[in-house]
């Protein structure tokens, strides 16, 4: 077989770590690519959003499937141009991707099937905004309504502060038409968790769930980032809420999808908040996650592209998966002053020696060659992972391998997983 890997991050790099393993697999592309994603797959110079190049480079290798990684193509529609093709490919449609590509969409198809009734608003003009803001009090929460990579969300502690956003979406346009409505929503307390799962339109199949940390400093402090590390599973996540997130909130959702006339069909992944009253669903991604694809593969014990196959042919309860029960936990070592400004061109050390610990495999997110040498071409460089027995195992194992890399101006937290392994020991 051969196949198209789309994207260039970490998400990309343990996606094509994964396929690379499979017998079934002869030829592995990647566009573009990074330099880790080079030592396992042909990267090729075509950017994600150009989609007629992207297919016409499918259709004269002949490619078998192609994996679609970010979200931005898919909204844009490149399943359509590919299936319009007669290409295989992994991923929603235009219309299906807009789970993610718009949270107004979202949240009214989930109140319209009753799935959710988390209390939202959505406004295209800043003073009634402002003054539902004002009537609700804080905190809240006010998102800009389309993609806007992981920055357009403000759990808003004050009033002001809520105020300051829906002016940065509806007066400012820092986010474009990304921003053009916002959503308010009711403030939810608790632990986050993500829950993934395969699914061909009809047939749903989890995988184990994962908790990410999206600030940027110890103990949850600072800047929203793409995601500074995670594990999986997630103690917190007993079997009956896992179930019931499962069945109660993403199965009807991809029957609904159904129901509309507009299937889902690829990775649907279900950002959740365990309240006190029990699991809400805070919004849906429509791919894999970063860098939570990162802790679920290692954990994958069944061959991945068969599970895509199946996925894009329409017959996924064929497929029997398997997860492997090991603990597993991966450390993001980022550029220093990420998420703002960082400098790129840093010389990598240390990569072989990380590598080469046991248990240990490091996905590249933003990293180049030069001169023979791996060096920084990202915010989010790498994201050094492990597997263990249990989760102290995998932790330290992880952070054991961090501390043999080696660039100017290296950041990590140091509290990765840290919450996994006191609730194991208790």
């Amino acid at each position: 077989m051969k196949i198209l890997i789309v994207g260039s991050g970490g998400r990309e790099h343990a996606l094509s770590w994964k396929i690379s393993q499979s017998p079934v697999v002869d030829i592995l592309y990647a566009a573009p690519g990074n330099a880790g994603i080079g030592q396992v797959a042909n990267c090729v110079d075509l950017e994600v959003q150009n989609l007629p190049e992207l297919a016409d480079f499918a259709q004269q290798q002949q490619i078998d499937l192609t994996v679609v990684g970010p979200e931005a193509p898919l909204a844009a529609g490149i399943v359509d141009a590919f299936t319009n093709r007669g290409l295989n490919i992994y991923g929603p449609t235009a219309a299906a991707a807009q789970l993610e590509a718009s949270k107004s969409f979202t949240n009214q198809l989930l109140h319209r099937h009753g799935i959710s009734d988390i209390r939202f608003e959505v406004f295209d003009e800043p003073k009634p905004a402002k003054a539902y803001v004002r009537r609700q009090g804080a905190p809240i929460v006010v998102k800009a309504d389309g993609l806007a990579a992981g920055k357009g969300v403000k759990v808003a502690a004050t009033i002001q502060e809520a105020e300051a956003h829906i002016d940065r979406c509806l007066v400012e346009g820092a986010y474009g038409t990304s921003g053009s409505k916002v959503i308010v929503e009711e403030f939810l307390a608790g632990q986050e968790c993500s829950i993934k799962v395969f699914t061909d339109g009809q047939t749903v199949v989890p995988m184990v769930p994962s908790q990410d940390y999206k600030r940027i400093g110890d103990g949850d402090t600072g800047d929203n980032t793409g995601g500074m590390g995670c594990y999986s599973p997630v103690p917190a996540v007993s079997e009956e809420t896992f179930d019931y997130i499962v069945n109660r909130k993403i199965r009807p959702t991809v029957e609904a999808m159904a129901e509309e006339g507009s299937p889902y069909v690829g990775t649907l992944y279900a950002g959740c908040i365990l309240t006190e009253k029990g699991p809400e669903l805070l919004e849906y991604n429509c791919r894999f996650g970063d860098p939570e694809t990162q802790v679920v593969l290692p954990r994958l014990d069944s061959d991945l592209v068969e599970i895509l196959q199946a996925t894009v042919e329409g017959r996924l309860a064929e497929v029997d998966v398997h997860w492997r029960d090991e603990r597993c936990v991966c450390v993001v070592v980022a550029s220093g002053g990420y998420p703002a400004k960082y400098e790129k061109g840093k010389a990598i050390n240390g990569l072989d020696e990380a590598d080469a610990q046991d248990g240990v495999v490091v996905f590249h997110a933003g990293t180049a060659r030069q001169d023979g040498q791996f060096i920084t071409d990202g915010g989010r460089v790498l994201g050094v992972t492990a597997l263990g027995n249990s989760f102290r195992d995998a932790r330290d194992r992880a952070y054991k391998a961090v501390e043999l890399i080696d660039f100017d101006k290296m950041y990590h937290r140091t509290d990765i997983a840290l919450r996994a392994v006191e609730a194991e020991d208790r």
